[in-house]
This record gives C-alpha cells, sequence and structure tokens, in this order.
C-alpha cells in the first residue's frame, strides 16, 4: 500500500512539475499579448477557478477564516505582490526570448531559499550548503563579467519566489485557499486594468480573435491544474523526494528554450549552468546525506510541503 502510495505521488509529481517546464510554450504563444494584460487574465480566471474549487471540495470556510483575520490577511497581501511580480516577470522572460534565463532563475531559487533561512530563520548552513552558494555565487558572477550583462530576470525570479516562500512559511495556511486569497486581492487592480483597457480599445481578449480569446481564458488552468497536482503529490512523498523533483520543471525549460526556440546560448552561459548545477548536485546530496543519517530517521515522522 505504501509503494503504491509512493508511486501514484511521484506520478502526480512528475505532472505537476512538467506542466511547469512546459508552461513557456503557452506563454510564448501569448507572446503578441502585453505581459501585464496575461498576467490580469491569469490572476483573473485563476481567482475564478480557485473559488470553484474551494466550493467543490467545501473549505470555503477556510478562506473566510483569512479574511476574518487581519494579521493573517496583511501577511497575505505582501505574498500576492510577490507572486503577482513573479508571474508578470517570469511572463516577460518568456516572451522576450529569456526562457533559459527563467530557467536559471528557478535553479537558483533553492540556493537563495537556503540563504533566507540562513539569515531570517536561525537556519544553520553545512559546510556542503557553503560551497554550494559560494558556487552559484562565482557562476552568476562569472557571466556578468563575461558577458557584461546582469541576468536580472533569474535574480528576480529568484528573489521574488524565495520571498514569497519566506513570506508563506510564516503562515498557518494551506496552498489553494492561500493562492485564491492572493489572486482575489489582486483582482480588483485586475479588473480596473481590464476596464481601462476595454475603454481604450487596447484590449486582446475579443470575439475577433477567438484563438487569442481562448488562450488568455486558459490561464487560470495552467496556473490551478499543476498547483493542486503538487499538493496532492506532496500528501504522498518526502521532502526530500520532492526536492529532488523540483529541479524537473527548469531542466525542461532549458531545453524548451534552447531546441524549440532555439535561444542563444553562450561559452559563458554554459558555465554558468554547468557552475549552478554542481552546486545543486552538491545541495542535494548533503540533504540525501542528512535524510539518510540514523540520526535524523525518527519513526511516522515524514512531513510534506505545499507550494505554489
Amino acid at each position: 500500500m505504501s509503494e503504491q502510495r509512493d508511486f501514484s505521488g511521484f506520478a502526480l509529481g512528475i505532472m505537476a512539475f512538467t506542466i511547469w517546464g512546459l508552461v513557456p510554450i503557452y506563454f510564448k504563444a501569448l507572446e503578441h499579448v502585453p505581459p501585464l494584460e496575461v498576467l490580469g487574465h491569469r490572476v483573473f480566471w485563476s481567482a475564478l477557478l480557485l473559488l470553484a474549487l474551494l466550493k467543490i471540495t467545501g473549505t470555503i470556510s477556510e478562506l473566510k477564516q483569512i479574511f476574518s483575520s487581519i494579521k493573517l490577511s496583511g501577511t497575505l497581501t505582501l505574498s500576492a505582490i510577490l507572486v503577482g511580480a513573479n508571474w508578470l516577470i517570469f511572463i516577460w522572460g518568456v516572451t522576450n526570448d529569456r526562457i533559459l534565463e527563467t530557467s536559471l532563475g528557478y535553479y537558483i531559487n533553492p540556493l537563495f531559499n537556503v540563504l533566507l533561512g540562513y539569515l531570517f530563520l536561525n537556519e544553520k548552513l553545512s559546510p556542503l550548503k557553503q560551497i554550494a552558494i559560494l558556487l552559484a555565487t562565482v557562476a552568476v558572477i562569472y557571466q556578468i563579467l563575461m558577458l557584461g550583462i546582469v541576468p536580472w530576470v533569474a535574480f528576480a525570479l529568484a528573489m521574488c519566489f524565495g520571498l514569497y516562500g519566506l513570506v508563506r512559511k510564516k503562515t498557518q495556511v494551506e496552498a489553494v485557499p492561500g493562492l485564491a486569497f492572493e489572486t482575489l486581492i489582486l483582482l480588483p487592480v485586475t479588473l480596473g486594468y481590464f476596464f481601462w483597457l476595454y475603454k481604450s480599445g487596447n484590449h486582446s481578449f475579443r470575439f475577433s480573435d477567438p484563438h487569442t480569446s481562448l488562450l488568455l481564458s486558459l490561464a487560470g488552468l495552467v496556473t490551478t491544474v499543476p498547483l493542486v497536482l503538487f499538493i496532492t503529490a506532496a500528501k504522498k512523498l518526502t521532502l526530500t523526494t520532492i526536492g529532488i523533483l523540483q529541479y524537473l520543471g527548469p531542466s525542461i525549460s532549458f531545453l524548451v528554450g534552447l531546441f524549440v526556440y532555439k535561444e542563444q546560448v553562450t561559452q559563458a552561459q554554459l558555465i554558468t549552468f554547468g557552475l549552478i548545477w554542481l552546486a545543486l548536485i552538491i545541495f542535494t546530496f548533503d540533504g540525501l546525506r542528512k535524510k539518510s543519517s540514523p540520526m535524523n530517521q525518527k519513526p511516522n515522522s515524514v512531513k510534506t510541503q505545499s507550494a505554489e
């Protein structure tokens, strides 16, 4: 029974991270639409779908509890701003031929999370994790020196998502109700922006262009489906397995950018990615080593996490 549970969780995890890895293809199909408008549709349709999901699962009360708490509402408003910024930067990066750089951002993210944990949560850095972070730093500095360009898309994605994770870690809120609140908080601004677009006649969602309109209306599914798959998988898998699976998404994105959209990659970028991958191998090895240590093996203590 346990093996069946692990296999189904692993399959669902693979599906979730594969969808996230292929998401650039969806946003690339909308490159003729301004990124801010695409973001607006992502917020609007996600809010509707998440509300429907909460209603169907009978967990709408969890959303009401968030709204009734001033402290929780304030914290999740901050996380809403961070996830909104993350979505916008990602959409802009994909539609401006920077898929490789967006994948770099999500490779850096786990290492940035470790650094945030050390700075704000008093988490200890093992010698191997220190080496991993140092390698990542060297990799980015090398790219800046060789290309003379700061990979700001990668930095911004890693920082926004890392800080988002830090804020959400401070809240005792499940992923779906939390994301539902975040999209609802962003919804008034989104509707105001849509009203301005329609008044000015610059909107892309129109009956005369059903293809674009259909793609925009699918933004909620693109956001919600992998999230639900991930949440279900996370309940069945260990954190170690999830930690390894998380590299599948940016790896697929990297391959999509390289082979599907033929984005140019320089020798300096390859060396940068190589050093980041080496850092992640060291990071993962350190996590596996600690997990298998007898000191850390406690009966009935399997933990799971959920993230957006």
